[in-house]
């Protein structure tokens, strides 16, 4: 139904003019709304929704929302319809999975309102008819970037534009990159969400600008922090690295487009994404060093960010676990290290990021030739992190104005909010900030660090200490994986005749494949670097530094003061914490960050981390109250990776836009087909089928083609495709197969993924023998991604060396597939190949069809060419097939025996698989035992008299001699 218009006035939150320019857009038309981050959207869908929530009588679908945008569109309109009094705004209610019954959605649908439903519960209840479209007044699409042509999005908003032309549309978005990408990409997007016109809000808009650099502009004191030496010696090392794995990738790929592939653009978290996406078609034709590098670049971006933000202790031990995670076991000839490992800058990566813990080297040799003696070159360094002596500063700077300006002059509090990027950082500023003023005591009697300078000295001496306790941990390990067995194991183990040396290790021709790190002699080919070995630190040298660096009473103190809450004196001191007095640590939260502004509405931000979407939201809230002022500290390190990564996102934003605006200017309309305005005759002439052989005659359908859909399939894009193919899709809860193409045409669909899994637990096994009993025409349909290799050479099979390539596969000599390899196909832990598995299961069920396709694409094709001149499906026989085991007609349990000429009642697929494995059973045998005998009981208990006129001498003997067998007779 149209929206409900009335005169009731409604009270907004848009204070700013641009906020008002669009949501008086959105009321008079449909449009595609692309903001720039950080601009207030949620803020202005909530007051959209309200709009539509006071008018009443109104059901408005809001799709793609999360759990957290319900819970703040929710919040924000249980607060408009308070603020505004309406007596018929009743505010948002969610249909998910919680609440998922039939009768509730039901109710929820007649009440209307403003309902936030789950993409797969909308698109099933749109069309089995539970809520019918032209009941709905209008609908709201969060994150339009996602909306493609094979998503639930898109087929939710064409079942819905299909049946209600008058219903609004409004999608929104604030990631204009996505926007950018492939031929006419906004106009593509227009095309799935069936709107017609964009609207385009970035942040160099004349009335964006405006509203935000009026007189109310926040304070913002940019502080550039200088990183130290040794910081940028790394950020050297590993930018050069990077680098070089670039170069190895385009040396390896040469027809590949590698326009983005620049050492600016690995700085991004969607580098390595964008590579693999490039790389996928041919994935399985690079080779192994190509797969590595790929990988490698991820964990040289993981460096990069943690070298900015670990401290140096965590940093080191960060490193430690990469190089552990890339060394391969001893005697391994197919894994080798990461090439980058053997490069020098890898060697001054390791090296200096040592030395800014502790100098000296800890070797082998050192440890053989002092073991007994600790050596004094080790002393701790524990260099901090250049920030953090900017925010102590910083934060006496806030106290000093806070001491001068005691009384709030404005609607802020004294609050100071310090923002980071993720909750690692905040738990390492919770720490710095408890133990930056605590005194330490120098071990070599020098004198005392000053109160008033702030220091992490307490906290980076507790985390070496740390770091030792898990180095010499992480060597235990290595040495309990790389110890060689005892004599005792070697005599109860299979090579209990080998003998020994005199340190009761096997020699060096006898290795065992361990994991983890051994001597550099039993690791093959080229070791690299000493500084990137994983065993350089002995528990010797560990526990004497342990000793040189043990805590002090006033660590101990601070440490029981840090960790130890003292809960007996609560009640005395039990109290609310002043605003103004308060200093809150919180991660960037999207558009959360809002709720944190409003609520705290602090008058002092430090920005720990750079972040250009969280600026706009302090320059939103600082222009939307005049009576609320804000000084903001932005704090980044100088020439560093953090910066370029800020200054790059700023710049794809805006060029994003561009090249938006660019093709909205030269963009041609579009035109939506509606079959509603269509002439008679031309509807009849679609349903024409000139597809009859001989052309002799012609037949036109009653209706468009039906598939009878399991709700479960609705994950995948091939429901959405083939509802675009002009096909009705009817949901169903179906027990065997997912797709029900015609009444003896059942489709079980499985992507390579869900193919491999079900192979090797049993479960495809189990879902081919259900489709046979009840259906004419079983087809296994195997589905490939569209976007990766149409091939199946990644699972490579696995043939037992020194065996028949037919042993393999499970043959006997008789032909018949052997009872071994009938169990490896349902055994999840047999080491069997796909193919092998696929094999069997061909084997075993011969009238299964195995359709291959390389993408939903291509199975909406093949679906289409199936069903052709083939009756449609009983939706409600398709549900019963499945629960009513006595189900009997055209395609029910009689089919499965026609070509047998026997009455399913006599045998199921079970006992026939069993048969088969029998000596002597062939297909001919087979059949005849299954007409003339009634059970394999009976089989077992019948001799050689009663079974030689039936199969004949030589097959009823082996029988006989297969059940007669005692197991102790070849004791």
């Amino acid at each position: 139904m149209p929206p409900e218009r009335t005169n009731v006035p409604v009270k907004l939150s848009l204070p700013l003019q641009y906020q008002q320019d669009i949501f008086t857009e959105l009321r008079s038309e449909d449009e595609l709304v692309i903001l720039a981050r950080g601009l207030g959207l949620l803020r202005l869908i909530t007051n959209l929704l309200h709009f539509y929530d006071a008018a009443g009588n109104n059901l408005v679908l809001v799709v793609g929302a999360d759990d957290r945008e319900n819970e703040w569109i929710g919040e924000a309109l249980a607060e408009h319809c308070i603020i505004s009094k309406s007596p018929l705004a009743r505010g948002l209610k969610v249909i998910n999975t919680e609440r998922a019954s039939v009768t509730a959605r039901e109710k929820l649908y007649a009440q209307g309102g403003i309902l936030s439903v789950t993409s797969r519960i909308l698109v099933v209840d749109i069309l089995s008819r539970l809520l019918e479209p032209q009941r709905v007044t209008g609908m709201i699409v969060l994150h339009a970037d996602k909306v493609v042509a094979t998503s639930i999005e898109a087929f939710i908003i064409r079942a819905f534009r299909q049946e209600n032309k008058r219903g609004f549309l409004k999608a929104f978005s604030d990631s204009p990159e996505p926007f950018t990408t492939g031929f006419a990409p906004l106009a593509n997007s227009l095309r799935n969400l069936f709107l017609r016109k964009a609207s385009l809000w970035p942040r160099f808009h004349v009335t964006v600008a405006e509203a935000l650099e009026g007189h109310r502009k926040a304070e913002v004191i940019e502080l550039e922090v200088p990183m130290s030496e040794k910081m940028r010696e790394i950020q050297n090392a590993v930018l050069e690295c990077v680098e070089i794995c670039i170069g190895e990738l385009k040396k390896a790929n040469t027809g590949i487009d590698m326009g983005d592939w620049t050492l600016d653009s690995a700085l991004h978290r969607s580098f390595d994404v964008m590579i693999r996406r490039q790389l996928e078609p041919i994935w399985h034709r690079v080779s192994f060093k190509t797969r590595q590098i790929v990988s490698d670049l991820s964990d040289l971006r993981a460096i990069l960010h943690a070298l900015l933000t670990y401290d140096a202790v965590s940093f080191v031990k960060f490193l430690d676990t990469i190089v552990t995670a890339h060394s391969p076991p001893p005697g391994s000839t197919r894994h080798n290290y990461s090439p980058w490992l053997f490069l020098d800058a890898a060697h001054v990566l390791f090296q200096t990021a040592k030395s800014r813990v502790y100098r000296g080297k800890i070797s082998n040799d050192v440890a053989r030739s002092a073991l007994n003696s600790f050596p004094t070159t080790l002393q701790p360094v524990l260099e901090e992190q250049p920030k953090w002596e900017v925010m102590g500063e910083v934060l006496d700077e806030i106290e000093t104005d806070a001491y001068i300006n005691p009384q709030n002059v404005d609607e802020s509090n004294s609050t100071v909010l310090i923002m980071c990027a993720d909750q690692r950082t905040c738990r390492q500023l919770r720490e710095y900030l408890a133990t930056m003023h605590t005194r330490i005591e120098c071990a070599d009697g020098a004198e005392d660090v000053e109160d008033k300078k702030a220091s992490a000295g307490v906290m980076m001496r507790r985390k070496l200490r740390d770091y030792l306790d898990w180095k010499t941990s992480l060597s235990n390990v290595n040495k309990n994986l790389s110890a060689r067995p005892t004599p005792n194991e070697n005599q109860a183990g299979k090579d209990s005749s080998t003998p020994l040396n005199p340190q009761g290790r096997a020699p060096p021709s006898k290795r065992r494949r361990v994991r983890g790190g051994g001597s550099p002699a039993s690791a093959p080919g080229r070791a690299p670097n000493s500084s990137v070995q994983t065993d350089v630190e002995m528990p010797d040298q560990v526990s004497g530094l342990l000793e040189e660096i043990q805590p002090t009473e006033i660590e101990e103190a601070q440490k029981a003061e840090i960790v130890i809450d003292d809960l007996e004196d609560m009640e005395d001191f039990y109290e609310l914490y002043d605003m103004d007095d308060l200093v809150m640590i919180h991660p960037y939260d999207g558009d959360m960050d809002e709720h944190i502004l409003e609520e705290v509405r602090p008058r002092y931000i430090i920005m720990y981390d750079p972040d250009p979407a969280f600026i706009r939201r302090v320059e939103v809230y600082r222009s939307s109250h005049a009576g609320r002022n804000v000084r903001v500290y932005f704090i980044y390190y100088g020439g560093s990776v953090e910066e370029q990564r800020y200054l790059s996102a700023v710049r794809r934003e805006k060029d994003s836009f561009t090249k938006l605006i660019k093709e909205k200017g030269s963009m041609a309309v579009t035109i939506t087909h509606d079959k509603s305005l269509e002439d008679p005759q031309e509807q009849f002439l679609r349903t024409v089928n000139t597809r009859i052989a001989g052309g002799g005659r012609l037949a036109a359908t009653a209706s468009p083609p039906r598939v009878v859909v399991d709700v479960r399939e609705f994950r995948s894009a091939l429901p959405s495709l083939l509802h675009g193919n002009n096909m009705i899709i009817v949901p169903c809860q179906l027990t065997v197969g997912d797709y029900i193409l015609t009444p003896d045409i059942c489709v079980e669909r499985k992507s390579v993924r869900d193919l491999i899994t079900s192979l090797r637990n049993g479960r495809l096994y189990n879902q081919a023998e259900t489709m046979l009993q009840h259906y004419k025409t079983p087809l296994l349909l195997i589905e490939f991604d569209q976007n990766k290799s149409f091939t199946f050479d990644a699972f490579a099979s696995a043939t037992t060396p020194g065996t028949s390539f037919l042993t393999d596969l499970g043959f006997s000599s008789s032909g018949t597939a052997t009872a071994s390899a009938t169990s490896s196909l349902v055994n999840p832990s047999s080491p069997k190949s796909a193919q092998h598995l696929l094999v069997l299961l061909t084997i075993t069920f011969p009238r299964l069809r195995i359709i291959w396709s390389s993408s939903p694409y291509q199975t909406a094709e093949i679906f289409a060419e199936l069903k052709k001149n083939n009756p449609e499906p009983d939706p409600l026989r398709a549900v019963q097939i499945g629960l009513d085991m006595d189900i009997t007609g055209s395609s029910g349990d009689g089919n499965i025996m026609a070509a047998t000429g026997i009455e399913h009642r006599v045998f199921n697929l079970l006992p026939q698989d069993m048969l088969r494995t029998v000596p002597g059973v062939t297909p001919a045998v087979l059949e005849r035992l299954i007409v003339e005998t009634g059970s394999i009981n009976e089989i077992a208990n019948m001799n050689f008299e009663q079974l030689d006129p039936l199969v004949g001498a030589e097959t009823a003997r082996k029988i006989v001699g297969f059940f007669r067998k005692s197991v102790f007779d070849s004791e």
